[in-house]
Formats: C-alpha cells, sequence, structure tokens
C-alpha cells in the first residue's frame, strides 16, 4: 500500500491563508556540519526559514507580508508533518511576475519547529 509523501501543502502566515504554487521549501535540521578532515567537524547554526511560491490573490495582505517583523509561518505537509516558524520576517526581495502572479516569498525566523 502505497503513502502520500509529497503534494498539496498548506501555508498560513499569521492565521491568514496562502493559495501556493508549490515549491515549498524549509530546513530538516537546525545546525550544518562540513568536515575539517576525517573524523572532525565544524557545526553552524542554521537560520531557520520558509520558501514559497504564492499567487497574489484579491486580499492577499501585502502590507503585512512586506513589514511585519513577528510573524508565524505554518506550514502543513502532505504527510501530516508541520514546521512552525516563529518571530517570522520577510527577507530577500519580495517580488510579482505579471505573467501568472506568483509571488516569491522567504521568511527567515526565530524559531523553526517540527510538530
Amino acid at each position: 500500500m502505497g503513502q502520500a509523501v509529497a503534494g498539496t501543502c498548506y501555508i498560513k502566515v499569521d492565521g491568514m491563508q496562502l493559495v501556493i504554487t508549490g515549491g515549498v521549501e524549509v530546513p530538516l535540521s537546525k545546525v550544518k556540519r562540513e568536515s575539517i578532515r576525517p573524523g572532525y567537524f565544524k557545526e553552524e547554526d542554521v537560520i531557520p526559514f520558509t520558501k514559497v511560491d504564492a499567487v497574489k490573490t484579491p486580499g492577499l495582505d501585502i502590507a503585512k507580508l512586506t513589514t511585519a517583523t513577528n510573524m508565524v509561518v505554518t506550514t502543513e505537509f502532505k504527510d501530516g508533518s508541520v514546521y512552525v516558524l516563529s518571530g517570522a520576517y520577510a527577507v530577500d526581495d519580495i517580488t510579482v511576475n505579471g505573467d501568472d502572479g506568483k509571488v516569491t516569498l522567504k521568511f527567515e525566523g526565530i524559531n523553526g519547529d517540527w510538530q
């Protein structure tokens, strides 16, 4: 019997559900390791983030997405797992594509937890 591991995802920013086109990305780990030599490595913190391609729908609160600095971004994956990014704010360029109405968003935050 098969099990769904990918497909429809749901993204909410402070309770506002986004219409997304896919392309959701969140980190699985809180640290990044790099080998220095065999048996030795260095470890750096990963900044918690959520990347998503959304649709610029009527009523999309662009002002909130571009100016708020303490949002909660919740990502629910098809397999039922949930990633919650807290203390979130938008980073990088926030752009909209006129051909398909796609808004590219990247949020970083204080804490990212899998639930």
